[in-house]
């Protein structure tokens, strides 16, 4: 097979409409060719987004010029390969009309033998408006807005969802070549593609089969296909056969498991095809060796939901991924390694890709797989009703049938889900109109697990997120079976103790906004216009109450701040504790709920969000809170009564007693000792005590409970807190600090906190902090000086020493370092 790809070409693009031509990156997109032209300003800036509207009501084509050479002609067949065409593409080669797309979702083959000519050639793509596309076609399919269609009808179009605007990104509707573009020339017959499906446990020698199923160009019995097997660089396997008889037998396997579960192993498979003696395709694949399956099985509280991996019940803990970038196209490993390898240091095991963004680039699923990233992958159907007329229907079987073919290897892929939300968010409107549920069932209840169980035959398929296997809603029903939605902490102003009202099976979506550091917002704010309230922060919040939402929880919690800095703060750190409260409930829920998955993790551009990461890399403080609340040990506490029902009736209290947990899902049993203080804020150590405990896997444990009543009354709830700690063989892995009432009540020290900084190498330091008196959510920063930190937002109690490392994405001198160094507490924030 001769192939070259055509993205190394000189491109160009223009509007249609006119004769100026500007230099185009092939895979790119039209906003980000008119921003490197000089054509716009930075879509992210202030209120620049507002003024580039007119960009999706153009017709644009890009065009380019390139060789081909004669021993290409040579070929018999001679394709050109499109992997992705964002979306209303007309293709032309050489003058001539060869193809059309209107799905940015699906690959595309075109012969183009019979118009390329020896030497140069000629190729343009037309991409008409996408928003007049929407306008003009399936006019009659009108969701009303007010049963969530969050677009303006352009579930109308196979697009990237967000594209057209969220409570958390831009609108920016775009065009371009987005995914390669090439030509593949052939002869006698092409290899396209081999589903790999693995067997194990099937001898007694315990041994795994893959079994190899080869898809080619043209039926042909006399293709003869051989695969062979390699784990660190030496062959455990070869077999040859027909492209519908080939196993491959691996002897002694090393099982892929989960990040905190064991290691990731992952073998290299390699595929040919020949036929005469000739080679007529080769194909590699990474595959790690793994069973999951989504078990659903009655049980006393109703139906499981729980995945097994290599048949081990694993607790879920994840966050909810949407694409790391407004522009999609052309984005490197790199642009994905950062926040997947963030999740990873913070304890999760798993992704949910979001239906309202992109089927991944390879990057992303290359990473999952090597670290051991569970994914939950949506199909791309988020929250609207969508059509059902036959072309519509055709093109997502088509664009189901690409997606599920390239990923369906993949180690990390837990589960194929039909939509987000959809039924969710109209099911009142489906009951009414039962025509519009029978296409909604049509879609995602027949035509969706028809491909994944055809094309993948291993994976799970769930139709929606959330669904629980019936039309009713209702919390009490995610306490029954299936994964539950909870946004009654947010979207309904609940308390946060409300988290612990359902015991739900999973919860695969829940989440609390906070603002995005000052030194991310400097990234797109004008010098005179940072103000929260002002054009450019309201321009990057895209909920319509979330300025007032995120007040709302702040003000319940802390104290008014003195600065627009300290309220940015505040905000990230009651986003860490509503999370923290949601997750420990559900984890000390276990067995009875196996999932957390939190929104979000990610942000594509800088933004009020609820991320846990900023666009820029910074952790808020909800992901080092994740990595503690997520991490395999956890002590924890269960505070009965509610500490937010004291608001507005300050004297009231109804907190007794204190329950305190050890959860565990490493996968070996431990010996632990838990350990617990109750303290007042003037320094007093008042009660403390120990107990060794044993940690089993996938249990949760009620080890002790304290009543509370007469040091509450001898001392008062605003004077109070406990210290929790469960250290391993010495060493603490987690530890935790409960307060008896909002900490805007409690009496807080003040006092300085120091910082000792001991240098272990121009790009890694140990940071040493100390305080005279209790210090809670302690931040440091230092702008200019981009880090990865062990620890931040943490507890400090009276001169007790914290150590924190801290390595430096570049060698940092340490006067600068010092000079920009910042501190502060909970208290520094009011006065």
């Amino acid at each position: 097979m001769h192939t070259f790809s055509l993205t190394s070409a000189s491109w160009r693009f223009r509007d249609a409409a006119t004769k100026a031509w500007f230099p185009a990156t092939v895979p790119g997109c039209v906003h980000t060719d008119l921003l490197a032209a000089g054509k716009i300003d930075d879509p992210f800036f202030g209120t620049n987004e507002l003024q580039l509207g007119w960009i999706e009501r153009k017709n644009w084509e890009y065009a380019a010029e390139f060789n081909v050479s004669n021993e290409l002609l040579q070929n018999e067949v001679v394709e050109l390969v499109s992997d992705g065409l964002d979306t209303i593409a007309t293709v032309r080669v050489n003058g001539r009309t060869i193809g059309e797309s209107d799905n940015m979702f699906v690959s595309h083959r075109w012969d183009v033998k019979p118009l390329l000519r020896a030497g140069k050639n000629q190729i343009s793509v037309l991409f008409r408006s996408a928003v007049e596309y929407i306008e003009n076609t399936r006019t009659e399919f009108t969701p009303p807005k007010e049963y969530c269609d969050p677009v303006g009808n352009s579930v109308r179009i196979r697009k990237q969802p967000c594209q057209f605007g969220w409570d958390w990104g831009p609108r920016l509707v775009t065009a371009g070549i987005w995914r390669d573009l090439r030509i593949e020339g052939w002869n006698k017959n092409r290899l396209a593609h081999v589903r790999i499906t693995q067997q194990h446990d099937t001898d007694d020698d315990g041994s795994v089969i893959l079994a190899l199923a080869a898809e080619l160009a043209r039926p042909d019995k006399s293709v003869e296909i051989e695969a062979t097997c390699w784990f660190e660089g030496r062959e455990v396997a070869r077999a040859k056969g027909n492209k519908d008889s080939l196993k491959l037998k691996i002897a002694e396997p090393k099982l892929w498991w989960p990040a905190g579960q064991g290691a990731q192993p992952l073998y290299d498979i390699v595929i040919s095809g020949r036929l005469a003696g000739e080679e007529v395709g080769l194909i590699k694949k990474k595959v790690g060796l793994r069973t999951i399956v989504l078990d659903r099985h009655a049980d006393q509280w109703g139906e499981t939901f729980q995945f097994l991996v290599n048949g081990r019940p694993v607790f879920i803990k994840g966050a909810n991924w949407i694409p790391p970038h407004s522009f999609v196209a052309n984005l490197q490993r790199r642009d994905y390694e950062r926040d997947l390898n963030a999740a990873v240091e913070a304890n999760m095991n798993c992704v949910r890709l979001w239906g309202g963004g992109i089927y991944e680039s390879e990057h992303f699923y290359d990473i999952c797989d090597e670290r051991g990233l569970l994914v939950w992958h949506d199909f791309m159907f988020a929250c609207a009703l969508y059509p059902s007329d036959r072309k519509f229907l055709d093109s997502v079987n088509r664009e189901a049938i690409d997606q599920v073919k390239r990923i369906h290897h993949r180690a990390c892929l837990a589960l194929w889900c039909g939509n987000n939300e959809v039924p969710q968010l109209n099911g009142q409107y489906m009951r009414e109109k039962p025509a519009l549920r029978k296409g909604y069932e049509k879609l995602f209840h027949k035509l969706l697990p028809e491909v994944v169980a055809r094309h993948d035959g291993t994976t799970a398929y769930w139709p929606s997120s959330e669904w629980r296997g019936v039309w009713e809603s209702g919390h009490s029903l995610g306490e029954k079976s299936g994964d539950s939605h909870f946004w009654d902490v947010w979207h309904a102003r609940h308390p946060v103790k409300d988290y612990e009202k359902w015991a739900f099976r999973f919860c695969s979506e829940f989440g609390m906004q906070s603002y995005s550091s000052s030194e991310t917002n400097a990234t797109f704010c004008p010098p005179d216009d940072g103000n929260i309230f002002g054009p450019s922060m309201e321009n990057h919040q895209k909920n319509r109450l979330g300025n007032q939402v995120i007040l709302d929880y702040v003000s319940r919690r802390y104290r008014l701040p003195k600065t627009q800095d300290d309220l940015i703060y505040l905000s990230q750190i009651n986003q860490a504790y509503c999370m923290q409260t949601g997750v420990e409930h559900y984890r000390r829920l276990m067995p009875r709920c196996m999932g957390s998955i939190y929104w979000q993790l990610n942000d594509c551009w800088p933004v009020a969000s609820w991320s846990s990461i900023e666009f820029t890399g910074r952790w808020k403080a909800l992901q080092f809170a994740a990595r503690r609340f997520y991490a395999p040990a956890l002590i924890c506490a269960h505070v009965d009564g509610d500490e937010e029902a004291t608001i507005g009736n300050y004297r009231r209290s109804t907190i007794r007693k204190m329950h305190l947990y050890t959860v565990y899902d490493a996968p070996e049993t431990a010996r632990g000792i838990l350990r617990w203080e109750l303290r007042h804020f003037d320094g007093r150590l008042l009660e403390a005590a120990f107990q060794s405990v044993t940690l089993k896997p996938r249990q949760s444990v009620r080890q002790r409970t304290l009543d509370l009543a007469l040091p509450l009354r001898d001392y008062g709830r605003d004077n109070l807190y406990v210290a929790l700690s469960l250290a391993i063989d010495g060493v603490v892995m987690s530890r935790q600090t409960v307060f008896l009432a909002p900490p805007r009540f409690l009496r807080l020290p003040k006092g300085p906190i120091s910082c000792a900084v001991k240098w272990l190498s121009p790009s890694e330091a140990v940071l040493k902090f100390r305080s005279k008196v209790f210090q809670h959510a302690v931040e440091f920063a230092a702008p200019g000086c981009p880090h990865n930190a062990s620890d931040n937002y943490f507890d400090l109690y009276p001169n007790e020493a914290r150590e924190i490392t801290l390595k430096f994405n570049e060698p940092v001198a340490p006067r600068k370092f010092q000079k920009q160094l910042r501190i502060r507490s909970l208290t520094d924030t009011f006065d």
